[in-house]
């Protein structure tokens, strides 16, 4: 039976958005009855600083009770203390007080916020059903060790639809994504995946494959589009009964999916773990994960296959087992110096040892270029995700950004430290007050030192090469400016911006540091 699917309005918030206000409907006048608040109701908080927050409450009103849970990608909090009265509910989830109020068709919630603050905005119904019955039960497979895939054997590298155009997407927008990848030099320089995030999907037909809506009417010619450029081309499902944004999902579909993937001509496959936690114990995350995988495995093509479930679970120790080939390691960027330096500096720690050829460690993707942060600030993200040899997969419309936004994704000399064919993640080795020294090791022998400034003023950052575990004779490299700076010595001090890095690469020997071509132009496979 076809069934099908809602898109959920992107909703934006008040109060703490005081610049430019959303109105919320006006509530209805006429008392509601249980059954209009009894379902699953999801909205999207944007954040003052851009950032999005995607929330789901399922309510259960029995009587002047109110029982269900709060649901985010980090997590679900039962309610408690949860009350009916008129058009309004009431209840506590998370350590805080909640605000639910029915208006026409919507539900206007005020959720706790920061520092006793509160924030409002809509949310919609997407089910009258608390929790959907499946059309077969739910099984999983017995855990084990996949057999790995041989892919990604370096960070993968391309573009992602989400950071810029959420579910603002079609097929002409991918194919003009494909056209500037490759004429802005970012081909080139390594990037390959052409990856299409939430949004694509429509429903499933009656034979219970998925269908993608009216604005991608045929996948296959586009894969074929994309792959005529010599790109690859990505796409997104969740282990759950829809999306982060409220399209069908692949539960219960997962080895039909990945065949009609593997039809189309899909290259990369990024699987959320969103609204799977209503189908799901979080102890069944990595089974959940691995049907997808063996169904990957068993579709006749090869496919990256990128975990995105927030590195809850502790999934770097199992992410390669199901046969990811890299796995989020945090809850979502967004393009503010906070968000970008919390996820890349005090998220990854202790990280280092799971990442490796063909199983990355993913600190979310790039947004450089999005507007939100300086140029030093992109370096420094930039900078960080080559230190960890993170994927780098760009999330600004590449059809439009500036050259300097071009020359800082497209830097080679960064690129190369990113693509070290070693595999090998750096990590912090020193910190004083606002400043960080990273060190990475490369081939050869070779080292990647990063000197970070995070703070607000301009500094001198010291990197003593003894404190640091480097000992020989190094030459050094100064890799933003492309210039060499002659024998290591024993230290090198560096004027830093505020937010901003001195990136070196330093080779053994006295003679000149050489310039490693970048990795990334060859195939991520």
């Amino acid at each position: 039976m076809t069934r099908t699917r809602v898109l959920y309005p992107l909703l934006l918030c008040l109060g703490a958005c005081a610049s430019q206000p959303t109105p919320v409907p006006a509530a209805a006048e006429a008392p509601a009855t249980p059954d209009r608040f009894t379902g699953r109701w999801m909205g999207e908080l944007i954040r003052p600083d851009g950032g999005r927050r995607r929330w789901e409450v399922v309510l259960k009103p029995q009587g002047g009770s109110v029982t269900g849970a709060v649901y985010s990608p980090s997590g679900e909090s039962p309610i408690t203390g949860g009350s009916l009265s008129g058009n309004v509910v009431t209840f506590t989830a998370r350590g805080g007080s909640y605000r639910a109020e029915l208006a026409d068709d919507r539900m206007v919630l005020t959720i706790p916020g920061a520092r006793g603050s509160s924030q409002t905005f809509t949310a919609s119904r997407v089910s009258p059903d608390p929790v959907p019955a499946p059309a077969t039960p739910i099984t999983l497979p017995e855990l084990k060790e996949l057999t790995p895939n041989g892919l990604a054997q370096r960070p993968p590298m391309g573009w992602n639809s989400w950071n810029k155009f959420h579910t603002g997407i079609n097929d002409k927008l991918i194919r003009e994504i494909a056209d500037a990848m490759v004429a802005s030099g970012m081909q080139k320089a390594g990037y390959s995946y052409v990856n299409i995030d939430d949004g694509w999907e429509a429903d499933r037909d009656d034979q219970g494959n998925i269908r993608p809506n009216s604005r991608f009417p045929d996948m296959k010619a586009l894969a074929d589009y994309v792959h005529g450029k010599g790109l690859k081309l990505g796409i997104y499902s969740s282990p759950g009964f829809r999306t982060c944004a409220g399209f069908e999902g692949s539960l219960n579909h997962e080895a039909q999916d990945a065949r009609t993937f593997a039809a189309w001509g899909i290259d990369y496959l990024k699987y959320d773990w969103c609204t799977a936690v209503l189908a799901y114990k979080n102890e069944q995350m990595r089974a959940a994960y691995q049907k997808m995988g063996e169904a990957l495995a068993a579709a006749g093509r090869p496919i990256v296959y990128s975990l995105c479930q927030y590195g809850r679970e502790h999934v770097e120790t199992w992410g390669p087992a199901v046969g990811g080939n890299l796995w989020r390691t945090t809850g979502d960027i967004s393009d503010n110096w906070e968000k970008m330096s919390s996820i890349g500096f005090e998220k990854q720690q202790k990280l280092d040892g799971f990442a490796g050829p063909g199983h990355w460690n993913d600190p979310d993707m790039l947004e450089i270029g999005n507007g939100g942060m300086s140029e030093d600030e992109y370096r420094t993200h930039m900078s960080l995700w080559a230190m960890l040899a993170a994927p780098l997969i760009a999330g600004n419309d590449l059809r439009s950004m500036t050259p300097a936004v071009r020359d800082i994704l497209i830097q080679p000399e960064v690129i190369a430290i990113d693509q070290d064919p070693l595999g090998r993640e750096g990590k912090q080795v020193a910190k004083a007050a606002d400043a960080e020294i990273w060190v990475r090791p490369l081939e050869h022998d070779a080292r990647a030192v990063a000197l970070f400034n995070r703070g607000k003023e301009p500094m001198k950052v010291s990197a003593k090469w003894s404190d640091l575990g480097i000992g020989g004779r190094y030459s050094v490299r100064s890799v933003w400016d492309r210039s060499d700076r002659g024998p290591a010595g024993t230290e090198y001090v560096a004027d830093v911006p505020p937010h901003g890095t001195v990136l070196l690469r330093l080779e053994p020997g006295n003679g000149k540091a050489k310039p490693r071509p970048r990795s990334g132009a060859r195939s991520m496979r």
